[in-house]
């Protein structure tokens, strides 16, 4: 009997997938069919923008204006990990270089912050 249990164990440790953070904001990337395939394969935390305004870091909804200590804080607490943008298609402009300039703020280097799109094959 404990031989089945202990089976029956590893069977499921094997096949357990686990969760991956996404964002609570949906969003509908933007697709190219002329930009070249990036290099960086590494996971990264998402910033979301959805069309509605609302932005998301990671897995919780942060308002514009608290975005630039947030993003502060991520940064002190998460120093090895990294950020990528992902702007929904109906997303303002505006909301983009806000978004930026909150990054800025933050002590970010835009330069690291990725714009994710969605390339047609």
């Amino acid at each position: 009997m404990i031989d089945i249990l202990a089976i029956l164990l590893i069977f499921f440790i094997v096949t357990t997938t686990f969760k991956t953070r996404e964002s609570l904001v949906q969003v509908n990337l933007p697709r190219s069919s002329e930009m070249g395939q990036g290099t960086g394969t590494e996971p990264r935390v998402s910033l979301a923008l959805g069309k509605d305004g609302s932005v998301s870091l990671g897995d919780r909804i942060v308002t514009l204006e608290n975005l630039a200590s947030a993003l502060g804080e991520f940064k002190l607490t998460h120093p090895q990990e990294r950020l990528e943008l992902k702007a929904d298609e109906g997303a303002p402009l505006g909301l983009v270089v806000k978004v930026w300039d909150a990054a800025a703020r933050a002590g970010l280097d835009i330069d690291d912050l990725p714009l994710r799109i969605l390339l047609e094959e």
